[in-house]
């Protein structure tokens, strides 16, 4: 392409040539680090910038969401081998490259495997935190899982130890890194499982490389210790170390030492709370105490409790008021009843025969008992029985006098 400075070439024409240039190139693959991912959820092309393991150079690369996710868990600092072509934008003329596969390479390819075989084990429900057991509050016998002389036991023993210095620990040794490691350590977890003193497990590890911690992430073993009846503790690594065995375990200890902190409790802090607990337990108690005699005071106090039968005496006045004035009107109502009775017996026997036979008056009935009220009730010669105040008499008829107003004459004897 000719060009001088009186016949310069258009710069679109020279970046499509150069555009040409650099596609002759075609897909190759290539070995980079990722050191950034620009993730765009609202569009189907993402950025990735590769650098170079070895030198100071650096490009940028666009994938499709498709391409970035099948790679599985593609992080920052990754080392990855894709397969790009070279490409230059027209409207910018900057250099890019375009993948069209992506796959993760080194620690990168392990990190794949193991989230797979994460992803697997999590929809089998294995890390449910339902399915996790409580640790006891003071275990008789710690089960430890450990490679031996290792710094995690030392680290481990002397934390709980001093914690707790009563407390048992026993442990299984096994191989924590090799091809051997894993099913040493089911072994040794299965071992301390069937203990029956053991009432919580730590399998503890230092840290170490991704390769190294590769064991604790053995879908036997994280099957193992989901099918434990004893709490599990894991305590591999440190704080960044995640394998999936602290995914599955009842308790993930960030490293062995807070491991120790976890199964036992501070003796020195256990005391101090005793003790608090004490203060206040009695500090409550003679709270209680003088609250009640306080109470007790202001019953006692009370004039019903001073003097019991106070109220008694006030009753008995209050009774002996209520039949004086009982007994009173008793005698009133029989006074009355009496004069009354006396007015009544004075009435009755006023219309009585008897009185009338006191003042020298007489009954006369015939022999059949009937009372003779008239003269014309006899005949003479009739027996006649006379009723007197104190006795009777018999007598006969000799005769009937008749009085004037009646028109009639003396006949016969008086009798």
């Amino acid at each position: 392409m000719e060009s001088s400075p009186e016949q310069p070439q258009p710069l679109g024409r020279v970046v499509q040539a150069v555009k040409g240039w650099v596609e002759r190139l075609g897909p190759i693959w290539i070995e980079a680090q990722v050191i950034e991912i620009r993730r765009r959820t609202d569009a189907s092309t993402q950025f990735l910038t590769l650098r170079d393991r070895y030198a100071e150079v650096s490009a940028t690369v666009t994938c499709s969401r498709a391409v970035l996710d099948s790679a599985g868990p593609v992080t920052e600092g990754a080392t990855v081998t894709a397969l790009v072509r070279p490409t230059v934008w027209s409207a910018t003329g900057r250099l890019s490259f375009e993948c069209t596969d992506l796959r993760p390479s080194g620690e990168g390819r392990l990190l794949a495997q193991i989230e797979q075989r994460k992803r697997l084990l999590q929809a089998e429900g294995l890390f449910d935190p339902a399915r996790k057991k409580r640790l006891p509050f003071l275990p008789r016998a710690i089960g430890l899982v450990t490679g031996k002389g290792s710094a995690a036991e030392r680290d481990v023993v002397t934390n709980v130890t001093a914690r707790w210095p009563a407390a048992t620990i026993v442990t299984q040794y096994a191989l924590v890194q090799g091809p051997s490691a894993a099913a040493e350590v089911m072994a040794a977890v299965a071992a301390l499982d069937a203990d029956p003193r053991v009432d919580v497990i730590i399998v503890a590890r230092g840290g170490g490389s991704l390769e190294d911690l590769l064991p604790f992430s053995d879908e036997g073993l994280v099957r193992a210790v989901a099918a434990c009846r004893t709490p599990v503790v894991s305590a591999i690594g440190h704080e960044p170390d995640t394998p999936i065995l602290d995914l599955v375990a009842d308790l993930r200890a960030s490293t062995p030492t807070d491991a120790a902190k976890r199964v036992v409790p501070d003796v020195g802090d256990e005391l101090r709370a005793v003790a608090q607990a004490l203060t206040r337990l009695r500090r409550a108690t003679r709270t209680r105490i003088e609250r009640e005699q306080s109470w007790l005071d202001q019953v006692r106090s009370r004039p019903v409790l001073r003097d019991p039968t106070g109220s008694l005496d006030v009753q008995d006045e209050r009774l002996a008021g209520v039949r004086a004035r009982l007994d009173l009107a008793i005698d009133r109502r029989l006074e009355r009843e009496q004069t009354g009775l006396t007015h009544a017996l004075h009435r009755v026997r006023a219309m009585s025969p008897k009185a009338t036979l006191d003042r020298g008056y007489a009954i006369l009935v015939d022999g059949a008992g009937d009372t003779v009220a008239s003269v014309h009730d006899v005949d003479e010669g009739d027996d006649l029985l006379a009723h007197l105040a104190d006795g009777r008499l018999v007598l006969e008829v000799r005769g009937a006098e008749f009085d004037d107003h009646d028109n009639h004459h003396f006949d016969g004897e008086h009798s």
